[in-house]
């Protein structure tokens, strides 16, 4: 999931006209409008917006068992742009622009693994397991066997041509453990095997399904010097600081001899030159589902069809998912599977309190600036929770209620809103599609 709420700069193009701006200069508040100060104007187009519902904008056939995760008391479901008002996006493979995601949005979400069709960095700026037997081979040659009548007479007598090795007793160093790379890893340990991983960014919700007898390294050169199978269960990131060709030369050189590479993940994700000076010059495999122009028809490589999420099992599972972080998001401020913000979860509000969350710049003092704010205006923090990823901090902080009327919220979170540093905020407090807003070039969108 990718929080939206990272902007630093607004955008220039028309959409910005989708919502009413108010300098930091306006009028006091209008508290029977929305949650922030002024009249509620446009909203995007008005005729696309349901008052006191979240609005999820849809791009590609998100599978109908995904969307019937969003309740229709509280939620909206809209393609693409008739979702002018979108607090959400959910995505397959559309290549998506910064256009295309309106002021209003919140978070995206990809039901499926990989991110290599969304700007993650600029959204952040902005606010399996394979025994390797040559099974292609054995069945090609069964095949010819089978023409010339000679199956049943070869059958045996040919096996030892394609042999291969058993998974017990061997080492597998998982790369990524999320919730694939968990599963993976556990399904080694039931296979007999010795697992190792690496994930500097392990949660521990996904912590806790790991095997026991996993060894976790503090990188991934350590992770797969031991290893005889190599399994990727990484996000595809664009940019400086990304994951493009994190498999290279320093890590494909301190593999063991006879390794095998198995990348499902993303092509992009391993420098194929490296990768094919190793299997030149070892005894290695590598074995992906991405298409690979130098390594397809290298003798040492296997290319798959990428059909990984290719049944309707798997794409109603990552649709259901993908439905369930964005509900989780919007309603809590709960983040769960998040490739550029940290897991961050509360237990529910106490009664008589509304949440506030906070997006940040990753810098020091931001969380006494918010702290000092709601002290200067007698708010009582019952509790908080604060977490940084990165360049980006995130906030979560219950606020007690009694005493104190919607005037006194709306006028702390502007004044939160509008810190140096702070990208956008929002007040929840049980009413769907409202309490956000953001510092727009110095302007304050709610």
């Amino acid at each position: 999931m990718f929080p939206t709420a990272l902007r630093t700069v607004a955008r220039t193009s028309g959409r910005q006209s989708a919502a009413a701006f108010h300098t930091t200069a306006s009028l006091a508040a209008d508290v029977s409008v929305e949650h922030g100060r002024g009249e509620w104007k446009t909203y995007g187009d008005i005729t696309t917006y349901k008052p006191g519902h979240f609005q999820i904008k849809t791009y590609n056939k998100i599978s109908p068992h995904g969307l019937a995760r969003f309740p229709k008391e509280n939620y909206e479901v809209k393609e693409g742009e008739n979702a002018a008002n979108a607090h959400a996006i959910l995505l397959r493979s559309h290549k998506l622009q910064e256009d295309e995601v309106n002021l209003t949005v919140r978070a995206i979400a990809r039901c499926g693994a990989g991110t290599n069709n969304v700007p993650v960095a600029r959204m952040t700026e902005l606010g399996m397991l394979l025994g390797s037997r040559r099974i292609v081979d054995g069945i090609n040659h069964m095949y010819s066997l089978g023409e010339q009548g000679l199956a049943r007479e070869r059958v045996e007598k040919d096996k030892a041509m394609f042999g291969g090795r058993e998974l017990k007793g061997k080492t597998l160093a998982v790369i990524g453990l999320g919730h694939i790379g968990a599963a993976t890893a556990r399904d080694a340990e039931a296979l007999g095997m010795n697992v190792t991983g690496y994930d500097p960014g392990l949660s521990i919700e996904n912590a806790l399904k790991l095997p026991r007898s996993i060894a976790l390294k503090d990188s991934i050169n350590s992770c797969v010097g031991d290893a005889d199978y190599i399994s990727l269960n990484i996000p595809y990131i664009k940019g400086e600081g990304g994951t493009h060709g994190i498999i290279g030369n320093d890590v494909i050189s301190g593999f063991k001899n006879g390794a095998v590479l198995l990348n499902f993940a993303r092509g992009e994700l391993v420098d194929s030159e490296a990768m094919k000076t190793h299997l030149d010059n070892n005894d290695g495999k590598y074995i992906s589902d991405f298409p690979d122009d130098l390594l397809w028809d290298n003798a040492n490589s296997v290319i798959l069809p990428h059909l990984g999420a290719s049944t309707a099992e798997a794409e109603d599972a990552a649709a259901s998912m993908a439905a369930d972080t964005i509900r989780e998001f919007l309603e809590s401020g709960t983040i769960r599977n998040s490739v550029n913000f940290p897991a961050t979860s509360l237990p529910n509000r106490p009664e008589n309190s509304i949440r506030l969350a906070v997006v940040t710049q990753n810098k020091p003092g931001m969380l006494a600036h918010i702290s000092e704010a709601f002290a200067n205006n007698d708010l009582n923090i019952l509790q908080q929770i604060n977490q940084s990823r990165g360049d980006v901090a995130y906030n979560v902080v219950d606020v007690d209620t009694s005493g104190h009327s919607v005037v006194d919220f709306k006028t702390v979170q502007e004044k939160i809103t509008m810190l140096d540093g702070v990208l956008s905020s929002r007040v929840i407090y049980g009413v769907p599609g409202t309490g956000y807003a953001k510092n727009v070039g110095g302007d304050y969108f709610v």
